[in-house]
């Protein structure tokens, strides 16, 4: 049968769809956490567990894979997947009102909410990205890869910014009503995004053999290939994510900068982010080779670069105000970018590999993983710093310490992708596998 792929505008509409994503996520776990604390004064830790819970959540992402594998197509579960994350934020809104004045059953429906809003996440991101694995052509990987998340970086700046114009001044009716615009904006953006989006493309991959869940799973993990990419996930990105709430702490306690200032210096991370994004999406583009062997290498080289810009960081609070801070968080944010459109394009590449071809499957488990390590990061590298403050009396040396084992995890990550599909002997299924995954 002859094989067509996404044009490039399929490819941006599915862009759309992770730009909806972004919105309403950003609107849940920025813009209510921010409500909760401030506005109603509640404990900081209840936002926080309810967002760290949407992540666990999350933990469901293989099983939605499975069955975007099984079904006949991916865009309902994109559908149903988007309606329910839409649900959940209007909900979460009205549970952050009702918190207030009756603070069980508040919090109660608080939970509900947050549950529909990773499970809704899970069910349409991993949906989305198997769609983008199996249907965009080889070349266009990369490109799809940065076109996909630069604009869901937009969808979250530009719903940022927004609501946080509509939001002031706050009132409860105010919040429910900018809740509900968001989240039915993205999910009828999503409807028109996806309509007819399958249909221009040749399903690329043969349906797998109809098996149960378990069955599947264990599958997918006996796959050596599989199996190590997931362990690579999970560190470079607890490694990605554990930088999160610590830089404008450190901007401020070290360099005295002030909370425009810090926010600014935020805003030249994701500059730097956007920057190595778009790099590597056109580089990838316009290569001619094999391209898995090359998002290969960037990914390690991401992760190396990563790792330096956070040694270096480490090393600036020992200079102090004479540091050129912001080229290095700069420098941070451009490796962070090439790691992380290199990583989603391997991974849109090794998706439909292996001896099981169950791409939604595997975009699954390793968006699991992605799940947990940006759960756990977040938390670790603030309470990591909180531990170093305890133990070590000087601010800069505690800092310096977190952001030294920060890079350490960006090395191990790097050290993790080089021997990507070298462990199975020559001559073996597995290693064939590798082989054949090299080549896709």
């Amino acid at each position: 049968m002859t094989q067509s792929h996404l044009s490039w505008l399929g490819i941006v509409r599915l862009g759309l769809v992770q730009s909806a994503l972004g919105a309403i996520v950003v609107l849940t776990t920025s813009t209510l956490n921010r409500v909760m604390a401030v506005e109603y004064a509640l404990p900081a830790s209840l936002p926080a567990a309810l967002v760290a819970w949407h992540y666990v959540v999350q933990l469901s992402r293989p099983r939605w894979g499975h069955g975007s594998d099984t079904g006949r197509a991916r865009t309902p579960w994109i559908i149903v997947g988007m309606g329910v994350l839409a649900l959940g934020a209007m909900l979460a809104a009205n549970a952050a009102v009702m918190i207030a004045d009756t603070p069980v059953l508040g919090t109660a429906v608080a939970v509900l909410a947050f549950t529909m809003i990773g499970g809704g996440v899970a069910a349409s991101g991993t949906s989305l990205l198997a769609l983008l694995a199996t249907q965009a052509a080889p070349e266009r990987r990369p490109a799809a890869a940065a076109i996909t998340w630069i604009m869901m970086i937009v969808g979250i700046v530009i719903t940022a910014g927004v609501t946080g114009q509509l939001l002031d001044p706050f009132s409860p009716q105010r919040l429910v009503l900018v809740a509900s615009g968001v989240a039915g904006i993205a999910f009828v953006l999503t409807l028109a995004a996806v309509a007819g989006v399958e249909r221009e493309a040749a399903q690329v991959e043969n349906a797998p053999a109809p098996v149960p869940f378990r069955e599947a799973l264990a599958g997918v993990w006996r796959e050596p290939l599989a199996r190590q990419f997931t362990i690579f996930v999970f560190v470079s990105m607890l490694a990605y994510s554990a930088q999160d709430l610590i830089l404008e702490p450190y901007a401020g306690l070290v360099f005295g900068y002030t909370l425009g200032q810090s926010t600014a210096l935020a805003g030249v991370q994701h500059g730097g982010v956007l920057l190595g994004m778009i790099l590597v999406g056109l580089a990838g583009t316009l290569l001619r080779g094999d391209r898995a062997v090359w998002m290969k290498r960037t990914t390690m080289l991401g992760c190396a670069m990563s790792a330096l810009a956070l040694i270096a960081l480490a090393f600036a609070g020992q200079t102090g105000p004479a540091w050129p801070l912001q080229p290095t968080v700069f420098a941070l944010g451009f490796a962070n970018g090439v790691f992380a459109v290199s990583a989603i394009a391997l991974m849109m590449s090794l998706a439909g590999q292996g001896d099981t071809a169950r791409p939604g499957l595997k975009m699954g488990v390793w968006g699991a993983a992605q799940a947990m390590a940006f759960g756990l990061g977040g938390f670790a590298g603030a309470a990591g710093l909180d531990v170093m403050r305890h133990l070590i009396a000087s601010t800069p040396d505690a800092f310096a310490a977190v952001f030294a084992v920060e890079g350490v995890l960006f090395l191990f990550a790097a050290a993790l992708i080089l021997r990507l599909g070298h462990r199975p002997a020559a001559g073996s299924p597995a290693r064939a596998t590798f082989e054949l995954s090299m080549r896709g």
